[in-house]
């Protein structure tokens, strides 16, 4: 099992830890994996995993909301958030190539004929407006036919019928560029969907932009974050390795010359995505741990935009604390959905340092091509408290002045703000010159430590205080 010095990333000992850490909830009535599961889960997101051991017409059981908050993602990896960046940050320096094994837990079930994804697994319909059943939790796993790297990543994929799959496929993905090669050699691209895999892979699959080019391999890095290479077996069906501690591999092949509609699905951003053209997984085997466990992630959930968070920030922190060293720390904000947004705070010590405000923002963009607005504040304002930026903003930012835009800049084409993705970069300078710091330093009160004996809520016994 892969590790983090005594922790596992597993997925079942990453469930292990959350249950003992009460960070599991179980919904024990009978449920519908059509549009009932994917509303409870979003009733309740942002909040505990919850468990679904009771679904109807299935006796597999699913867990949903697994990564979709700070808490959940702190007890799965059994570290906090800044340990957990960390690991990111290990993991694209000191990447490890994969170990192939022989007895997969993953292919202690084996199935080749009569495939049927909606009689084995209990796929989810997420809304009455979606085209269908989708998996949403799937890793697609493909080797480049042409670099002959790994490349792992998410993609909604909905269940055509028994053995079909529709593939959304974004231009610009690594793995768009995998299909398009093979499609010009004429011949189909084999691929493994990959559901309950390692939390590394897991987090590996999510990454994009600089920190992973194309010639980067998510399986190896996956081996960095967790500290040991990944387990992975050679698929049953495929040409194709697949990780072998994962619940669920769906293996097949994109066809090269098939399409079918896809859509209308809701995506992470909350709006749905239209119908169109995708290309066609064509399932040729089916493996599973005994009893397995189904992975969901709802499209549009906490969960989608939080496993790239802390991905994005590592990614981020590293870019621009080699380009401006004063910066001391960066949030991916969850209004932003953890992608669009970012605050950024700096420590100026010199007046030296006046106008590196400017740098931060540049380099931010530059590293994440998907951000669109960056807020850069002192090293006293609180970065994760809203009130705390805002309180920034409302006194340190002069419109007139401190607001830096890029027009006609390449951002995310779901923004439907802009025009096929392209639209103006915002930065706003929240900072204070270097020889004003103590003009805008804040009160400081005593400090003062409180017990629980202290305090008591029983103010009825000191009524007479204020009756007459």
């Amino acid at each position: 099992m892969s590790h983090i010095g005594n922790k596992h990333t597993d997925f079942r000992s990453a469930i292990q830890r959350m249950s003992e850490m009460g960070r599991i909830q179980v919904y024990e009535n009978p449920i519908d994996r059509k549009l009932e599961v994917a509303a409870v889960m979003k009733k309740l997101d942002g909040g505990k995993a919850i468990l679904f051991p009771s679904v109807a017409d299935s006796d597999v059981p699913i867990i949903g909301n697994l990564l979709c908050c700070q808490e959940n993602c702190e007890a799965a990896f059994g570290t906090d958030f800044r340990g957990i960046r960390g690991l990111i940050d290990q993991a694209f320096k000191n990447p490890m190539e994969p170990n192939v094994v022989t007895d997969a837990p993953v292919q202690t079930c084996i199935h080749t004929d009569n495939l049927d994804i909606r009689e084995m697994f209990p796929v989810l319909k997420h809304t009455a407006a979606d085209s269908g059943d989708y998996i949403s939790a799937g890793i697609v796993l493909v080797q480049d036919p042409e670099t002959k790297i790994y490349n792992a990543s998410y993609h909604r994929l909905q269940l055509n019928s028994g053995n079909r799959l529709g593939i959304k496929l974004d231009y610009g993905r690594h793995l768009r560029l995998a299909y398009e090669r093979a499609k010009e050699l004429s011949q189909p691209l084999p691929v493994a969907i990959c559901l309950g895999a390692n939390l590394a892979l897991q987090y590996m699959a999510a990454t994009m932009g600089s920190r992973m080019p194309e010639q980067a391999n998510e399986i190896a890095f996956a081996g960095g974050l967790a500290g040991r290479p990944l387990a992975v077996a050679n698929a049953v069906s495929q040409p194709i390795i697949v990780p072998a501690e994962a619940e669920i591999i769906i293996e097949g092949q994109i066809s090269p010359d098939v399409m079918e509609p896809e859509g209308p699905f809701g995506e992470f951003i909350g709006y749905l995505a239209p119908q169109a053209d995708a290309p066609v997984v064509e399932v040729t085997a089916i493996t599973h741990r005994q009893n397995p466990i189904y992975q969901a992630i709802n499209g549009y959930g906490r969960e989608t935009v939080m496993l790239r968070k802390y991905v994005l920030e590592a990614s981020l922190l590293d870019v621009l604390q080699s380009a401006t060293p004063i910066v001391e720390d960066a949030e991916m904000t969850a209004g932003g959905l953890h992608r669009f947004h970012a605050v950024v705070q700096i420590n100026k010590t010199t007046p030296q340092h006046n106008g590196m405000e400017r740098n931060v923002m540049a380099a931010a963009f530059g590293a994440l091509k998907d951000l669109d607005l960056v807020i850069v504040v002192d090293e006293d304002i609180d970065i994760r408290d809203p009130l705390d930026v805002e309180y920034a903003l409302a006194t340190r930012f002069e419109a007139s002045k401190d607001l830096v835009t890029i027009p006609g800049a390449r951002g995310h084409e779901y923004v439907r703000a802009g025009v096929d993705g392209i639209r103006a970069k915002l930065g706003i300078d929240a900072t204070v010159p270097f020889e004003e710091k103590v003009l805008f330093s804040r009160c400081e009160f005593e400090e003062v430590s409180l017990s629980d004996n202290d305090l008591n809520d029983n103010s009825e016994a000191y009524n007479h205080l204020w009756s007459f």
